[in-house]
């Protein structure tokens, strides 16, 4: 864990200006197992000390690899003197930062980092049990993995922090032969906020979802490819979880909209259909703590549920400080850094559609030619809210019911053309957690949302 003194060294702030400090420590762990064989046994950690200076709408910033007293108070001296140098010569003459609540957070775990061995010998059960119970694979894949960041944040104003994120997860992918398409393949992710430990003392949930998803490849070695075109389809809340991300979510990071993304010119004008709503949680939704919760930012703001999409309607984006400056608004604390080194960008949380009053069944049913489409492996998504997004898992519906399985294709299309066609949202909530978002540097986010119906272009073969 890493000590607090980082909170004594507020005597050593510049004069003038805003100033953010921060010790971090990223820790990750890494096992894999490719058919029984140990392909990958990592262990990283990556700690150090940086400094943020902010003098007139131009920021210094300063980092180094040791947090020790010598190394703070050089890194607040080359962060001053680098907003100096840039004041000096950019001369953005900006006015100062609105003031933003006080006060101090301190939210430390005493949790312990179990040994390798554990990551390994939990994947050998796991594979074991994988092989004994699903005869027909030709190859198979079991990984281990886990990620914490602690901070501890002191700055001029605002909440001085000391917090900890931890996660961890159990991945299985199986290997199948199709009689005509060759190798098909289906993964899935177990686990969440915690630690490895406390997740996998025991694999009952694991092995569960193991035979899950060979039931599932079994029926994709039988598959058909989709028929291409516009489809009626029913998106699970993982998928759509994926597409609010990376579709919309990043068209409505306020430093992307200052840079000219399609959501720029969209303020309080309708971008989806009335029954949908995006919002970015914080910490708490639907009375309950989210996948990856966040309660102080960065730059020392306190976190705030953030309303994107309301019945349809864009009302807001999502800000850091200086952000919030230009657009009027409060920050909701969005500015997160993913390694002591990086600065703080404007990030998502744990973004996701609110639920409907629709079943699942009474969904699929409604649909006579379409898709139910479950999960997916890759997307890309551009400014212009423009997508599109491989297709791992997903079944044909016929005349109101599940059909053949389907083999791997994509869906594409514009973000918020594509939302305006939602006419049915599912009444329940499935969210993602562990994955990464890249943006210039990783960042650990959630999101997740209801099964929705809508109109999307379907891949595949005539």
């Amino acid at each position: 864990m890493l000590n607090e003194s980082l909170f004594n060294f507020r005597a050593h702030f510049p004069d003038s200006g805003t100033c953010e400090l921060r010790a971090q420590h990223n820790a990750s762990r890494q096992v894999m197992l490719l058919s029984g064989q140990l392909v990958s046994n990592q262990r990283s950690d990556r700690k150090g000390v940086s400094a943020r200076v902010r003098k007139n709408g131009v920021y210094g910033f300063s980092s180094t690899g040791t947090y020790s007293e010598d190394a703070v108070k050089r890194t607040l001296k080359e962060a001053e003197a680098n907003a100096s140098f840039l004041e000096k010569n950019v001369q953005p003459i900006k006015g100062p930062l609105a003031p933003i609540p006080t006060g101090q957070l301190l939210r430390n775990d005493d949790a312990i980092d179990v040994e390798q061995t554990f990551y390994i010998e939990r994947c050998r059960e796991l594979d074991d049990f994988v092989v004994q119970n699903c005869p027909e694979l030709v190859s198979r894949v079991v990984g281990a993995m886990s990620d914490t960041v602690e901070k501890v944040i002191a700055v001029s104003d605002g909440l001085d922090a000391h917090v900890v994120t931890r996660r961890s997860y159990l991945y299985i992918k199986m290997v199948a032969m199709h009689p005509e398409s060759g190798p098909v393949e289906l993964y899935d992710i177990v686990g969440g906020y915690g630690t490895f430990d406390q997740h996998f003392s025991d694999l009952s949930e694991a092995k569960v979802k193991a035979l899950e998803i060979y039931e599932e490849l079994m029926k994709k070695r039988e598959g058909v490819h989709p028929k291409p075109g516009k489809k009626t389809c029913v998106l699970s809340g993982a998928l759509a979880g994926m597409l609010a991300h990376e579709a919309v979510g990043h068209t409505v990071e306020a430093d992307l909209v200052i840079s000219g993304s399609v959501s720029a010119h969209l303020l309080n004008q309708p971008v989806a259909s009335e029954i949908t709503s995006l919002v970015d949680y914080a910490h708490t939704a639907f009375g309950k703590p989210v996948p990856l919760p966040v309660f102080a930012d960065d730059e020392g703001v306190t976190a705030k549920d953030t309303v994107l999409i309301e019945n349809g309607i864009l009302k807001g984006y999502m800000n850091n400080r200086e952000s919030a400056r230009h657009f009027g608004v409060e920050p909701t604390g969005h500015a997160r850094a993913w390694l002591f080194s990086d600065e703080p960008l404007i990030r998502m949380r744990n973004t996701v559609i609110l639920p409907g009053k629709n079943t699942l069944e009474e969904m699929l049913v409604s649909i006579d030619d379409g898709y139910w489409l479950i999960s997916s492996n890759n997307g890309q998504a551009d400014m212009t809210g423009e997508f599109m997004f491989g297709v791992t898992r997903g079944y044909e519906i016929k005349n109101g019911k599940i059909g053949r399985a389907i083999l791997d294709t994509t869906i594409s299309g514009i973000a918020f053309e594509m939302m305006k066609t939602i006419d049915m949202l599912s009444d329940t909530v499935e969210w993602g957690s562990a994955g990464f978002c890249g943006k210039k540097q990783p960042m650990a986010v959630s999101l997740g949302g209801p099964a929705v119906r809508c109109e999307i272009t379907v891949g595949g073969r005539m």
